[in-house]
């Protein structure tokens, strides 16, 4: 009885800063519409604005907290995507994914040789075109696989779904939030001694975006601490197989048109610049300072590097260590990668979630242990 008491009051002790929070989702959504020039952004912010400002409101009466999460998600998520689906308005991801299916079906090739118009170029891996293969909007199937991937991994939390970034991808499109969904999932398979499927998830991850390869060695790093080096050979194998196996054919296709589209052009060393821009420290220096663009490329490098040495000298003994040193990890490139956005922030703001919310919250255990355990 006691317990109950104390959590009915923390319940109630926590309305009003959820309230708070809703409320400010709503002045940056409504704010957001009023400066973006990109028309399904200003959509969004005003269907968001909306939404948010209800569940704010239904926080501060008698509404019960799953309600208003309900309408938060309704609004930020749900009525933005069909409305925008229903006008054919996304943002221009969408277009390169969807392009990408198309030129894959016609050419066998989803890039184009010597882009020159920034639609012209796709900066992702060739696992996206098959999602633009699919029929109907590519969002479709891009949200689909985050809630389903955020499903299997155990993170069943509406508010992140709400959350403005994670909504606005959700509703204009973005290959971020199936990326990092995928990522969870293999963390968390991997957590839960299921090797096979780790390296499958997370292969099939690195065929979709870059982002998604810094997880193959946290994850390996986790399973070498757990179950030992065999199962993390098996891991391995899968994942690199898995990744290899979508990629490899078309670098070696056409190995000019993969560099320009897939490295050249993300990292700013093409003639046309990429829309990514937003005022983070690597387009700051790539922007203003001469031989910016070499600089924030080596500190991306060197911070890549002391990852890399984190994971040799203390490697990650649990889900949640795992997810928080790849949220970390995601953090730093975002802020020094030349060509960047805020909305790149979506990757390490989920994986935090996971860290935070892991249910695996103990301490290391070590291969012996868990033989220990399995006699025991």
């Amino acid at each position: 009885m006691r317990k109950t008491l104390e959590e009915q009051a923390a319940k109630y002790a926590a309305r009003p800063v959820e309230r708070y929070a809703w409320a400010g989702c709503a002045l940056v959504a409504s704010g957001f519409a009023l400066v973006s020039d990109v028309a399904p952004h200003r959509v969004w912010g005003l269907t968001a604005g909306a939404g948010y400002a209800v569940a704010a409101l239904l926080m501060s009466g008698s509404g019960a907290r799953r309600a208003a999460r309900a309408v938060a998600v309704l609004g930020a998520v749900v009525v933005p995507l069909v409305g925008l689906v229903a006008a054919g308005l996304g943002q221009l991801e969408v277009a390169v994914v969807e392009r990408s299916g198309r030129l894959l079906a016609t050419t066998g090739n989803p890039y184009v040789t010597d882009p020159s118009a920034v639609a012209d170029f796709n900066p992702y891996l060739p696992g996206t075109a098959l999602v633009g293969l699919l029929p109907g909007d590519a969002r479709w199937w891009l949200d689909g696989v985050f809630v389903a991937a955020l499903a299997g991994a155990g993170l069943h939390r509406v508010w992140l779904l709400a959350c403005p970034l994670v909504a606005l991808p959700l509703a204009v499109g973005g290959v971020d939030l199936p990326v990092v969904g995928l990522m969870c999932l293999g963390v968390s398979l991997a957590g839960r001694g299921r090797t096979g499927p780790a390296g499958l998830v997370l292969g099939a991850a690195a065929t979709l975006k870059w982002t998604a390869w810094p997880a193959l060695p946290v994850v390996l790093a986790l399973i070498v601490v757990r179950q030992g080096g065999r199962a993390a050979l098996r891991y391995a194998a899968v994942a690199l197989s898995t990744a290899t196996a979508a990629v490899l054919p078309f670098v070696l296709a056409d190995p000019h048109g993969f560099y320009r589209n897939v490295a050249a052009f993300p990292l700013g060393l093409t003639a046309t610049a990429s829309p990514a821009a937003s005022p983070l420290p690597g387009h700051l220096l790539a922007a203003h300072v001469p031989g910016g663009t070499v600089i924030a490329s080596a500190l991306l490098s060197a911070a890549a590097l002391l990852i890399a040495l984190s994971l040799a000298v203390r490697p990650p003994g649990t889900v949640r260590d795992a997810a928080g040193r790849l949220a970390l990890g995601l953090a730093v490139a975002t802020a020094l990668m030349p060509a960047t956005r805020f909305g790149y922030l979506v990757c390490p703001l989920v994986l935090g979630a996971l860290a935070h919310r892991s249910a695996d919250r103990g301490a290391a255990v070590t291969p012996s242990q868990e033989k220990k355990a399995a006699i025991a």
